[in-house]
């Protein structure tokens, strides 16, 4: 009944860009990439995979590789971010990001979606029963959220590098 929660692989995105509901290609070395998570990562039993391309293109690899399924879960996606989708982190608004440090929770400054929204629908995601090994090919905020919930790692502070993943017993 284990969970394993792994973040996509590198998308075509400059580093330091705002990026969560924007659908993104994969960078040039996907196929390299998802080859080598599929050879070390552990046997599933299942696949639920964000509906965002970056992960379903990973998640369907992996499927066939292993004659799985990808089921598409929409609790699974990134953060919307709102106005500040496909802008540079450093050129946002100060105003902006100091709300959303006052109240990290409920702030919704760029207008898109509150991380109490995220970890809502991320809790209604992990209540749900699961048998076997599960999958989810998800994002960093979806992972982040996870942790903070389960009270694992660092919480909201936890940091997967691309194509990496965390199991969760």
């Amino acid at each position: 009944m284990a969970l394993i929660l792994l973040r996509h692989t590198r998308p075509a995105v400059a580093d330091g860009v705002c990026y969560g509901v924007t659908d993104l290609d994969l960078a040039g070395d996907f196929a390299d990439a998802a080859a080598g998570i599929d050879a070390a990562l552990p046997a599933i039993d299942r696949i639920l995979t964000s509906p965002l391309s970056r992960c379903r293109r990973l998640a369907a690899h992996l499927a066939e590789r292993r004659g799985l399924a990808a089921a598409v879960d929409p609790r699974l996606a990134e953060m919307d971010f709102g106005g500040w989708e496909g802008l540079p982190w450093s050129g946002l608004p100060r105003d902006e990001i100091d709300a959303w440090a006052a109240d990290f929770d409920h702030a919704r400054p760029h207008g898109g979606e509150s991380v109490a929204t995220l970890a809502a629908r991320v809790s209604a995601a992990l209540a749900e029963p699961r048998g076997g090994r599960m999958l989810w090919v998800t994002h960093s905020g979806v992972i982040r959220a996870a942790c903070a919930i389960l009270g694992l790692r660092e919480g909201w502070d936890t940091r997967l590098g691309f194509g990496h993943w965390l199991e969760i017993p």
